[in-house]
């Protein structure tokens, strides 16, 4: 229980904190969102990206590992949110918000910085991370624009813009200086640093604003049993697929751990750009986050007797 208790101290309640301030701000300042959310995706993260994969030593069959494991694991939670959504005789529309809730996890906000906590920057553990967060990103941008819309000419445009955005190409650039083992001159690495150590500070307090702006009601719904999924029946699926594979260690860890993250908010943005039960998508963003911070605990802890 000590053990437990210390987890929540030094790891959760940290970045509650942070995603604590963002909402004060928010409900105070009203931050610029839009261009908030902007900075981060265009700035902070490739920095951050980038700076984390080229400091890795990430063999490409663990790469492909990861790879794997991601795939079985979205194709798991699918099969589960699919059956229980099929039980409850739920419209098309409703039916794809509740299964994008489970399938869409926060890697970023809130994966990436518990990450950087949990394995004191630990850079083969971050590169693991940085790599379920990739393949997460464009995971829900291609599959959750298609799952909420019918193919058009004009989402696929919107689409395409996706691969415009610079984290791919920071993602790319650091693979490829990194296994060519190329030097980066010290003045462009102390730049690349300062931006990678700002995105986990941004990222929380982006979390904690965004969250400030969801319409909330706590009212008890079948719903919730999706936050279950995500949050309890979600770990259970990475834990049987990690052993399976043979994976060890720190990436046994961290892909364990990232599997336990709360409904990411790019589903409620989804849900809220093509007007797809917006209001139950933002409230399942709320309250998984909030749960998690009872089940990240448990699934750490339970990472250290693991593996």
């Amino acid at each position: 229980m000590s053990e437990m208790l210390n987890i929540l101290l030094t790891v959760v309640v940290p970045i509650f904190l942070m995603t604590a301030l963002g909402y004060v701000l928010q409900k105070r300042v009203k931050l610029d969102l839009r261009t908030l959310a902007k900075l981060n995706i265009n700035v902070f993260v490739p920095g951050f990206i980038f700076a984390k994969f080229y400091k890795a030593e990430l063999a490409v069959n663990l790469l492909l590992l990861i790879i794997v494991f991601f795939v079985i694991y979205i194709i798991a939670l699918y099969i589960v949110a699919f059956a229980i959504a099929k039980m409850q005789n739920l419209d098309k529309g409703k039916e794809t918000t509740l299964t994008n809730s489970v399938l869409f996890f926060n890697s970023g906000n809130y994966g990436a910085p518990l990450n950087d906590i949990v394995f004191k920057s630990d850079p083969l553990a971050m590169s693991a991370q940085v790599i379920v967060l990739t393949l997460q990103n464009v995971f829900t941008f291609t599959y959750g624009v298609f799952a909420i819309q019918s193919v058009q000419l004009g989402k696929l445009k919107a689409l395409l813009n996706y691969f415009k955005m610079p984290i791919i190409y920071a993602l790319v650039l650091a693979i490829i200086l990194n296994y060519n083992h190329i030097p980066i001159p010290e003045f462009m690495w102390t730049t690349v640093s300062y931006l990678s150590d700002a995105m986990i500070a941004i990222a929380l307090i982006l979390l904690g604003a965004q969250i400030a702006n969801i319409k909330l009601n706590f009212k008890w719904s079948s719903s919730y049993i999706y936050i279950f999924i995500r949050l309890v029946v979600g770990p259970a699926i990475a834990l049987v697929i990690i052993k399976c594979m043979g994976l060890d260690g720190i990436i046994a860890q961290t892909l364990f751990i990232a599997s336990a993250m709360p409904t990411s908010v790019n589903s409620s943005v989804i849900a809220q750009e093509y007007d797809n039960y917006p209001a139950l998508a933002a409230e399942l963003v709320f309250m998984s986050t909030l749960f998690s911070s009872i089940s990240v605990v448990v699934v750490i802890y339970l990472s250290y007797l693991i593996f």
